[in-house]
C-alpha cells in the first residue's frame, strides 16, 4: 500500500456520512485510536514477498509509538486475549519468529505517515497450515515536567495519561488451506439499553475465515445491516456474533431475515455462508 493510497483511504473514514439503504457496523479500511490512524486492518502473506503497513499521526502534536509482535488467541465469544510467553504453542511461536518489520520505534509530526515494512522468513520444511501473530502499534507519552507548581503544597500530584494503541493481525498461509463456514441459532437478544443480533459463526478447515456479515429481508436487495471485520480464527470451531442493532432497525429485522457472510471484496468477494432464519 502506498502513501497515496492510505491519503485516499484516510478521506474514506473522516468523510464517512449518512449511510443510504443499510446501516454500517464494525471497521472500515483503516483503524484509528486516539491520534493514531492505521491501514490496512489486516494482513495476509501468502508467500516470500513482503508488504507495508501505513501509520498516520492525525493528532495536533507530534507523537512517538512503538511497534511490537504480540500473540492473541480468540475464545467462543469472539474475543481476542492475549497469550504469554509461557501460554506459547508450536505454531504461535513459529509465528513470532517468521515474522519481520521495521522501523520498530516511529516519531510522527502531525499529518505525516510513515511506512512500516512487513516480511516473511519462513524455514525450510515448514508444515502447511496458518500462522497467525499481531502487530501492536502503541504511542509513547511525552515526558512531562513536574514542578512544584504542579503539587499541593507539603504533598504530591499524579496525572494519570492514557496510552492508546491500535492491534492488526499479520496472517501467514503455508500450502492450499481452505476452510467453511456455517451460521446457526439467530436471534434478538437485550443488550444494555438497546438490542442485538446474535447468531453461532462456526469454521471447518486449515484456515481462518474473514469478511462481513449482510442481513436481508425478503424481497429487497439491499441489507438493512452490514457488519464488516468479522473472523473466526482456526484455535476455534465455533465462535458468538453479537451484533449492536440501532433503534431504528430492531423493528425491521422482526421476522424472516436472511443472514450471508461475505469475503472483502480484495479477496474475490465471494459467499462464504448463507442461512434463512426467523427472528421474534
Amino acid at each position: 500500500m502506498t502513501i497515496q493510497r492510505f491519503q485516499t483511504l484516510k478521506r474514506c473514514c473522516i468523510g464517512l456520512g449518512a449511510l443510504t439503504s443499510a446501516i454500517l457496523l464494525s471497521s472500515t479500511p483503516a483503524q484509528a485510536a486516539g491520534d493514531l490512524l492505521v491501514a490496512p486492518t489486516r494482513v495476509v502473506l501468502d508467500g516470500q514477498r513482503g508488504t507495508e503497513v501505513i501509520l498516520n499521526n492525525i493528532g495536533s502534536e507530534t507523537a512517538t509509538y512503538r511497534i511490537s509482535l504480540e500473540l492473541r488467541r480468540m475464545t467462543s465469544e469472539g474475543r481476542l486475549e492475549d497469550v504469554s510467553e509461557e501460554q506459547e504453542n508450536d505454531i504461535e511461536r513459529a509465528a513470532k519468529e517468521m515474522i519481520r518489520y521495521a522501523p520498530r520505534r516511529v516519531t510522527l509530526p502531525p499529518n505525516q505517515p510513515q511506512a512500516i515494512r512487513l516480511g516473511v522468513r519462513a524455514p525450510e520444511g515448514l508444515p502447511d497450515g496458518e500462522y497467525r501473530a499481531h502487530l501492536l502499534f502503541r504511542a509513547i507519552p511525552a515526558a512531562r515536567s513536574v514542578t512544584e507548581k504542579n503539587a499541593p503544597e507539603g504533598g504530591f500530584s499524579i496525572s494519570l495519561t492514557p496510552i492508546y494503541g491500535v492491534t492488526i493481525p499479520v496472517i501467514i498461509r503455508q500450502g492450499n488451506l481452505q476452510a467453511t463456514a456455517a451460521i446457526a441459532n439467530g436471534r434478538l437478544e437485550q443488550q444494555g439499553q438497546g438490542q442485538a443480533l446474535t447468531f453461532d459463526l462456526s469454521r471447518t478447515g486449515e484456515r481462518s475465515i474473514y469478511g462481513e456479515i449482510r442481513v436481508r429481508k425478503p424481497g429487497s436487495s439491499e441489507p438493512v445491516m452490514v457488519a464488516r471485520g468479522i473472523a473466526v480464527y482456526p484455535e476455534v470451531g465455533q465462535r458468538s456474533v453479537s451484533l449492536p442493532v440501532p433503534p431504528e432497525v430492531a423493528a425491521q429485522l422482526r421476522g424472516p431475515v436472511t443472514v450471508e457472510y461475505y469475503e472483502p471484496a480484495n479477496s474475490g468477494g465471494g459467499l462464504i455462508a448463507k442461512t434463512d432464519m426467523v427472528l421474534r
